[in-house]
């Protein structure tokens, strides 16, 4: 028979709490789990909102460029014309011509009618080309303006310039 030391059968007494006072444990802390993922939470739809907002901008600023290029395309087919200045505007211009009489009328209406149609009704375009002197190309500006207050807290007015020489 093998013999076991005193102190190995020796209960150790824990002392524990009155059942009552650790009832609510299991429940602040689950508490304030809840809190923390609810935090958590919100700070994803922050960010999800944010990303949804920038996004928007990112693709009114690219319409803007290509809404730039297609009426660049059309003015170097119609070259001689673009040249010599016909294609300009004095100001911004919102709103495409009822009946375009001539190409170039034609040229600016339907771009006109494709900016409004890709990036809203507010939005407006400018051509301005001036002379390089002895020579027979010119510096052309298109600029491109829009409203983005969806896309830029607070910031109404965004505007796009490409420069380049026919």
């Amino acid at each position: 028979m093998i013999t076991f030391p005193a102190a190995r059968h020796r209960r150790f007494s824990r002392s524990r709490a009155p059942r009552s006072a650790a009832r609510g444990v299991g429940l602040i802390e689950v508490l304030i789990a809840v809190l923390v993922m609810a935090i958590g939470l919100l700070g994803i739809a922050a960010m999800q909102a944010t990303a949804l907002r920038n996004s928007q901008s990112s693709l009114e600023r690219s319409q803007a460029v290509i809404q730039s290029y297609g009426i660049l395309d059309a003015m170097r087919a119609n070259l001689d014309v673009a040249r010599a200045g016909t294609y300009n505007t004095a100001d911004f211009v919102c709103d495409p011509p009822a009946a375009p009489g001539s190409l170039v009328a034609a040229d600016q209406a339907r771009w006109l009618a494709s900016i409004e149609e890709s990036m809203g009704e507010d939005a407006c375009g400018r051509i301005q080309c001036d002379v390089i002197a002895g020579s027979q190309s010119r510096n052309c500006t298109i600029t491109v303006r829009w409203d983005d207050t969806r896309g830029t807290e607070g910031a109404e007015e965004q505007q796009i310039q490409t420069v380049t020489r026919l």
